[in-house]
């Protein structure tokens, strides 16, 4: 199946699943609340979003260094940025449309680049829970899912850490049809891996990530803060938020979808708002905060030169 088929029926989804959160809520009553948005808090929720792209480029950029790989800033960007338009696509070319482009423009193979998109992977997760911590007593049900997340992450450090066990993921992974596309360009990157892991990197790259989710949570308080929502503290929207997320990551599914919005909208029922502003509220959220950066990652992917192309 075409790239473009997939990207199609993804949002055909997505559109579906908006359409019955909104016939849930009664449309009449979502128009209502809609139109109680207030204006003047969108050039600050856009601004924190877009910000939050740029602290992740930077932490892009960083990796690429590491690993000696050098390119030019805008091309650079353009990457990083195109990576944020096929999150909706479930598969390899997802999470791999920037290996994609390092190969086609610069012929950086993918034994080095595939490893660094792993790593990002690594370092959101890090982020996300390094940051639920600082309001975890806030939200009691996100403490189960932030420790399960907190143990998976020591796994994947100790695993790292040894190549024999290293090489192991490896071979199980080769005996999949779906994990085997990562296995091949992973199988000759333990070292890069192992660098980008240890020493000043991991600080730099981990706090880069933190600032990121502050800044993408920071908009989340704000979209409440335009809705009237005020008496949900700052530090109690960010294990909800940082749950939600989790619970959306664990589903495999193309940016949680579905489960990230249901997720969210029920822990804001939780906290006593209402169920029908509860989803209008979390489409909101999910427009500025994903969409948004698919948007804007199409037209990276179209300034890039490479607009669409086949599955390999």
């Amino acid at each position: 199946m075409k790239i473009t088929n997939k990207i199609i029926i993804i949002v055909l989804v997505a559109i579906g699943l908006y359409t019955v959160f909104f016939i849930a809520s009664d449309i009449s009553t979502v128009y209502d609340k809609i139109s109680s948005f207030k204006i003047e808090f969108l050039p600050i929720i856009i601004s924190l979003v877009t910000s939050s792209w740029f602290v992740l480029f930077v932490r892009w950029d960083l990796l690429l260094k590491n690993s000696k790989i050098f390119i030019p800033k805008k091309d650079s960007l353009l990457i990083f940025l195109s990576g944020n338009a096929l999150i909706i696509v479930p598969g390899k070319v997802g999470l791999l449309v920037k290996s994609h482009l390092l190969k086609t423009k610069f012929g950086i193979p993918r034994s080095k680049t595939v490893p660094i998109i792993m790593l990002e992977q690594l370092y959101i997760l890090i982020g996300l829970v390094f940051v639920s911590f600082f309001g975890i007593w806030f939200f009691e049900l996100g403490a189960y899912v932030i420790g399960f997340f907190t143990a998976a992450l020591i796994f994947a450090f100790v695993l790292i850490s040894s190549k024999k066990a290293f090489n192991k993921l490896i071979a199980i992974l080769g005996k999949t049809k779906f994990t085997s596309k990562f296995a091949e360009p992973l199988s000759s990157s333990y070292d890069i891996i192992k660098k980008s892991t240890r020493g000043s990197i991991v600080f730099y790259a981990s706090g880069l990530t933190v600032i990121f989710w502050l800044l993408e949570v920071l908009s989340v308080y704000f979209v409440l803060l335009s809705f009237g929502i005020e008496n949900i503290e700052f530090l109690k929207v960010i294990p909800i938020y940082a749950t939600s997320l989790m619970l959306g990551f664990l589903s495999l599914l193309p940016m949680g979808l579905g489960v990230v919005e249901g997720s969210l909208a029920s822990f804001f029922s939780l906290q006593g708002i209402e169920a029908s502003l509860s989803l209008t509220i979390v489409i909101v959220i999910r427009f500025f905060t994903r969409w948004y950066g698919v948007i804007v990652g199409f037209f990276a992917l179209k300034l890039s030169g490479t607009l669409t192309f086949d599955e390999a």
